[in-house]
């Protein structure tokens, strides 16, 4: 699994959520098609006139969160731009999504602009296997966001973080070692932890 499996993964969802911040600072969702999926970028459309169009250009960052019948859930936090030669991009866009035809006859589709999300990061997280599955990965020119716990050499060997974990995703060691890639990110290891010796990343 990488970035380009994850962005083919949203393209066949199609349908999916997309975050943004209005005038006022307020938190927006709505249901986006995500029109095109090259290499690692994804490609989607909106109109001139709408709110979600004034918000992609004061703001030109996007979230979008979506998940299979499985229980496979992708996030992705990224930059986006807006495509340059408009017309050519509403042409092929509308080739690969025959349906928008109906929605936007003839010359109409121009009203629309194409974004691409260019770069950011993208989480897989399996809630449909045991224990879960998840990896993040960053796409275009961004860095690894860190996320989770880790524990520290203040690890005093107790094994009370294993005995709470949820998923069992901790092994044994001097000092004992979160398996990232299973890890739930609830925290409950640090809440439990007499030596304190668990740590949030990124802080």
């Amino acid at each position: 699994m990488d970035a380009r499996d994850c962005f083919k993964v949203l393209r066949e969802i199609k349908d999916v959520s997309f975050a943004t911040v209005d005038r006022h600072g307020h938190p927006q969702v709505r249901i986006i098609d995500i029109m095109l999926a090259e290499g690692e970028k994804l490609y989607f459309l909106t109109a001139r006139g709408k709110d979600f169009y004034q918000e992609l250009t004061e703001h030109a960052q996007i979230a979008v969160c979506a998940m299979t019948k499985d229980y496979e859930m992708i996030r992705l936090n990224g930059d986006i731009i807006k495509m340059k030669e408009q017309k050519n991009w509403i042409d092929k866009i509308f080739e690969y999504n025959p349906v928008m035809n109906d929605v936007y006859p003839g010359d109409s589709r121009y009203v629309l602009e194409p974004f691409c999300i260019d770069k950011g990061t993208v989480e897989y997280f399996n809630l449909g296997c045991t224990p879960i599955h998840r990896e993040s990965f960053p796409f275009g020119s961004a860095r690894q966001e860190k996320k989770g716990f880790c524990i520290t050499d203040a690890c005093i060997g107790c094994g009370k973080c294993t005995e709470n974990c949820p998923q069992k995703c901790i092994c044994s060691g001097e000092p004992y070692r979160i398996q990232q890639e299973n890890c739930l990110h609830c925290g409950l290891c640090m809440e439990t932890c007499p030596a304190g010796a668990v740590e949030k990343k990124g802080r």
